[in-house]
């Protein structure tokens, strides 16, 4: 960033502590109204002090997440709906094409009984599933968390490694590579076989690509919104003609496309053709 760069950037930050002091003022004088103000003053990317989070421009982070502090996330990775990343007294490092979905927690640690440092270390290409806790933790690169696995601090996951939904992982648990490890305690289950690795590593693959579309998709404009389901609803079952309107080709992202073992009507249908 140039000098004129830095200027107008200083004078921005201005113009908004000014308007939120003013907001402040504003709501002093409501009185007892004081707590029925219904805008969102939520922040998605939040600094502590002198604490910045430092996001890269490709990554995506879901309107509603919480990246608070010392937090670093990585190109092309998904911070999505509800999740809360809060690096106060420890960083959190998430490299890149990791998702961390939804309403999946991280924090830190200032140190353990040992006086060992613990900030979360999450690695590239990593799943973190739905409602997932990692505090104080390291998850190398190309692992997988189930969706509400808690690790506590210290747990160290090796890479090709799986924490199976719902476990917990005690303090200092060290999970090997290509392992799986489940229940409360979490226990090694057994071996990964190379097709889970496979698909571990295409499922990190998949949600970067989602994060695509719905980053796509919160960049549109209200007036952009409201135009397309006026199109939409008049033109509902002419899609050819929808799509000419709005000049797009769309294309329904492989993704969120069921395998024809999920939808028995379509392998039927493919086994006759």
């Amino acid at each position: 960033m140039g000098t004129l760069g830095r200027a107008i950037y200083v004078v921005g930050s201005w113009i908004r502590v000014a308007g939120q002091a003013v907001d402040r003022v504003g709501c002093s004088l409501q009185g007892s109204h004081l707590f029925e103000e219904q805008v969102s003053r939520h922040r998605t990317l939040m600094n502590l002090f002198d604490k910045d989070p430092v996001v890269d421009k490709d990554a995506f982070v879901a309107p509603g997440a919480s990246v608070i502090g010392d937090v670093k996330v990585g190109r092309g990775s998904s911070i999505w709906y509800g999740c809360v990343l809060r690096g106060d007294v420890n960083s959190i490092s998430v490299g890149y094409g990791t998702n961390i979905q939804d309403n999946a927690l991280v924090h830190v640690a200032k140190s353990n009984i040992s006086g060992n440092v613990l900030p979360t270390t999450i690695g590239n290409n990593v799943t973190v599933g739905h409602g997932a806790v990692l505090h104080g933790c390291t998850v190398e690169d190309e692992a997988f968390v189930g969706m509400g696995a808690t690790l506590l601090d210290g747990t160290h996951v090796e890479k090709n490694a799986m924490v199976a939904a719902g476990a917990l992982v005690r303090q200092n648990t060290r999970i090997p590579f290509g392992e799986v490890w489940g229940g409360n305690p979490a226990k090694f289950m057994r071996k990964l076989t190379e097709e889970e690795i496979a698909f571990i590593s295409q499922s990190a693959t998949n949600y970067s690509n989602l994060a695509m579309v719905h980053a796509a998709e919160n960049s549109k404009g209200f007036e952009e919104i409201e135009m397309e389901k006026k199109l939409r609803k008049k033109f509902a079952r002419k899609d050819e003609e929808y799509d000419s309107m709005i000049g797009v080709v769309r294309e329904t992202p492989v993704e969120l496309t069921l395998p024809d073992n999920i939808l028995p009507e379509k392998a039927q249908k493919a086994a006759s053709s």
